[in-house]
């Protein structure tokens, strides 16, 4: 076992698949000699060369298309964004080439094609530097999205997203780069449509991903002296949504809160109320809870930002209300 940052297990697992299979290559805004924007890429080009950490222009709809084309041709391009905020720019070449040329295709050409970087409401990063994708690209069909939560899944799930032949999303948060923690020495791959029993219980199922995982880690110090004691699953799989393990926790506890960053309106918990709807309904005891963020822009002053998203003490507040 060695510790490891959370932007030092991206980087090892980059590392990793770099040395095992030379079709892999990373692009992206300041990815070889800067480093990357949040060095996950640091100092790889020396090892591997300019042509396997590729900087390119400042066009995510130009360097994203040619990443497809590659993948079309057998290489397996990650693509960094600088923020994730910006692939916007690269929707189309996302939902309409990468996501659907398996299909349109026949199955002649795969896309094995990883778009990874940070996103998430962060200190003072303003509106446009705080967005949150996962819900505008859920219902493209033919992509997975991934949202990452501790330095061991992210290690273990980027080496499946890069092995795997269908493009990946894969989302980091911008809060989480400098969590640490022992990652093992031997190689591990962890699975990208499962997600994680983080802590089990019988009272209430609290689902939640990415850094939602930990205000609800917190909100437990004050709800386990109180008594509680809540089941927390971490999504970490967005798509598609691993409803096996959510359901069989429903059957234990009847009672559901989700836990989210992005936008209650159109987000990750509307579909997870949608999918519980269809296939478990009749498990629940009581409504669902669903918490998350403001249908505003994110301010840049940071007590209105603190303000737009969830925090441990709604999370407390949400858990006793719905077990009085």
């Amino acid at each position: 076992m060695a510790e490891f940052t959370f932007f030092n297990a991206l980087r090892a697992a980059l590392d990793e698949e770099m040395a095992r299979d030379p079709s892999v290559f990373v692009m992206g805004e300041d990815v070889g000699h800067y480093g990357g924007s949040y060095k996950v890429t640091k100092d790889l080009y020396k090892k591997y060369g300019d042509l396997r950490l590729l900087d390119t222009p400042i066009c995510e709809n130009s360097f994203t298309g040619m990443a497809v084309g590659a993948a079309m041709t057998g290489l397996r391009p990650v693509i960094e964004g600088m923020n994730m905020g910006f692939l916007l720019l690269a929707f189309n070449q996302i939902a309409n080439n990468a996501g659907m040329l398996r299909y349109t295709s026949g199955g002649n050409f795969k896309i094995p094609l990883v778009i990874r970087g940070p996103g998430g409401v962060g200190r003072n990063l303003g509106a446009e530097h705080s967005q949150r994708l996962e819900a505008y690209f859920q219902a493209v069909p033919g992509i997975k999205i991934v949202s990452c939560s501790t330095p061991y899944n992210a290690k273990g799930l980027l080496k499946s997203a890069i092995r795997d032949d269908n493009p990946v999303l894969f989302f980091e948060h911008v809060l989480l780069y400098n969590l640490k923690e022992d990652l093992p020495d031997t190689e591990y791959l962890l699975p990208l449509d499962r997600a994680e029993i983080v802590r089990p219980g019988k009272d209430v199922t609290i689902v939640t991903y990415s850094r939602m995982r930990y205000h609800v880690l917190k909100a437990l110090d004050t709800l386990l002296p109180k008594g509680y004691d809540p089941e927390v699953i971490d999504l970490i799989s967005l798509k598609p949504l691993d409803m096996d393990t959510i359901g069989a926790s429903l059957q234990k506890t009847h009672r559901l809160v989700i836990v989210e960053e992005d936008m209650r309106c159109g987000g990750i918990g509307a579909e997870i109320i949608a999918s519980i709807n269809d296939r478990y309904f009749d498990e629940l005891d009581a409504p669902i809870v669903r918490l998350a963020s403001k249908d505003v822009p994110t301010p840049y002053n940071s007590t209105l930002e603190n303000l737009t998203i969830v925090q441990p003490q709604d999370i407390v507040r949400a858990v006793e209300t719905l077990l009085a």
